[in-house]
């Protein structure tokens, strides 16, 4: 349903459950060694470290003073999706809360992210729900009735997303990734994560860390030179 205050569309199709599973085995971190696109700012953080989520998203769009629309659209998202919540600009007003986190817990969402802050995170630690977000503020959003989108083109921290992505949160960031790249970057960040396996063995072993990389031979190579 559409018009001029809220537009709500259908939620995207899961994602298949065995990628996910492989995809939750990644961190971005390795992943960020290859690819570029969909990184949210690091500016986006953990509310809880330790939580690692792989899932399919949902997305809203709601304005600075309000989130009216995220209480209502709550209902339609289940287990298996991740809401990421674009604020459009705002950094101040707390959309996500307690009673969001508990309603998000209750219906079995794998996990949240807010382009802005979140508020109340002792109930978000006592919920133990997986949460990214800008970091806490004590000024929260009100029912205003002022409109947003659901399931629509959104901006989280600088990433272009769209319902239906593929998202991989862990302590390190959150990564967006379109369905159309998901099984190379999962194949390129298996392979990645075994080479990694590979060298921490060597530099165990007593390799040295520039040998191995070949930046001594760089840095070598110019002093001779």
């Amino acid at each position: 349903m559409t018009n001029l205050t809220y537009k709500l569309n259908p939620m995207p199709e899961k994602i298949a459950p065995e990628k996910l599973e492989r995809l939750a085995r990644l961190e971005t971190a390795t992943i960020g060694h290859f690819y570029h696109f969909g990184f949210a700012s690091p500016a986006i953080q953990p509310v809880l470290s330790g939580k690692v989520v792989a899932a399919t998203v949902a997305t809203l769009a709601i304005p600075g003073l309000d989130s009216t629309l995220l209480h209502h659209c709550l209902s339609s998202v289940g287990p298996g999706y991740f809401l990421a919540v674009d604020r459009l600009g705002d950094r101040k007003y707390a959309c996500w809360g307690g009673g969001v986190t508990r309603m998000a817990a209750m219906m079995g969402l794998a996990g949240g992210c807010v382009d802005g802050p979140h508020t109340d995170t002792a109930e978000v630690v006592e919920q133990d729900f997986p949460m990214w977000s800008r970091g806490p503020s004590p000024v929260t959003t009100r029912l205003y009735d002022s409109g947003g989108g659901f399931n629509v083109p959104v901006s989280i921290g600088g990433a272009a997303v769209l319902p239906g992505y593929a998202v991989l949160a862990d302590d390190s960031g959150v990564l967006f990734i379109a369905p159309e790249d998901l099984d190379a970057v999962i194949a390129e960040g298996e392979a990645k994560t075994e080479r990694g396996r590979v060298n921490e063995a060597r530099i165990t072993g007593g390799v040295h860390l520039g040998e191995m990389s070949g930046a001594s031979r760089m840095v070598e190579a110019k002093l001779q030179g």
